[in-house]
């Protein structure tokens, strides 16, 4: 699979190689879902509160006898049934929206969202960067290019790009990520994806290895499964032609 590179002009400059193994995987959507989830309940703050019976303002006396006056009981003024009380069962500060997901599993879904995202063109390639530009010439680059300014784009650096990181960063919907760092919510989020030609290079030398090692252990599972099918199906012809005898 190819794609289009662009200069830091913003004109076409050739074409460029997706790396296989990362590019043009099995797409899951259920996968990529989860990783999607589990990345937005890890940045959850834990900022709803609701304050308990102790944390309320006020006397803790109780307010009349238990018995003999005819009323229903009454504790404290704290109480969550009284105006001023406290919220029964409000949310807490304590709540762990934290969520875990399996490596092997985070870096399916990175490799399905990469092929997913490919798949509907959604990536091109950047050749060069110039290392002082304005944010003016970022956006005429940007405008010159297969890209809807004001969605979401995602340029893809090979490493750390303070002149390229400043250059974007006032204009709306543009942000930055260093290739080892790629995750599926931020490229399932994006309209665009720009790829630096160095950082396809980065993310391959990076994640390359696991997924080529992730396609052949299922490739052995797909081969083995065959082979202990036909093993079986043999064996169940054999004692057919048994029992005829």
């Amino acid at each position: 699979m190819t794609i289009d590179v662009y200069t830091s002009k913003g004109t076409k400059d050739g074409t460029a190689n997706l790396p296989k193994t990362l590019f043009e995987a099995n797409i899951n959507e259920g996968l990529m879902h989860q990783a999607v989830v589990r990345a937005q309940s890890n940045v959850r703050n834990t900022v709803a509160h609701a304050k308990s019976r102790g944390e309320i303002q006020g006397s803790t006396r109780k307010l009349f006898q238990q018995k003999g006056t005819g009323r229903a009981r009454r504790g404290s003024v704290r109480s969550p049934v009284l105006r001023g009380g406290n919220k029964a069962f409000g949310p807490q500060k304590i709540a762990n929206f934290v969520k875990d997901m399996p490596q092997k599993m985070r870096r399916a879904a990175l490799f399905s969202a990469l092929s997913y995202q490919a798949k509907n063109g959604a990536i091109i390639g950047l050749k060069d960067y110039p290392e002082a530009i304005k944010t003016k010439d970022a956006r005429t680059m940007l405008e010159k290019m297969p890209v809807d300014i004001g969605r979401k784009i995602l340029i893809v650096t090979p490493g750390r790009h303070d002149e390229l990181s400043l250059s974007v960063r006032n204009i709306p919907g543009v942000r930055t990520v260093m290739a080892q760092y790629l995750n599926p919510m931020d490229i399932l989020g994006s309209r665009h994806i720009i790829f630096m030609v160095d950082a396809l290079k980065k993310a391959e030398e990076v994640f390359g290895k696991e997924a080529k090692e992730a396609k052949e252990s299922k490739e052995a599972k797909v081969s083995s499964a065959s082979s202990e099918s036909s093993v079986s199906s043999a064996s169940s012809r054999k004692k057919s032609s048994t029992s005829s005898k």
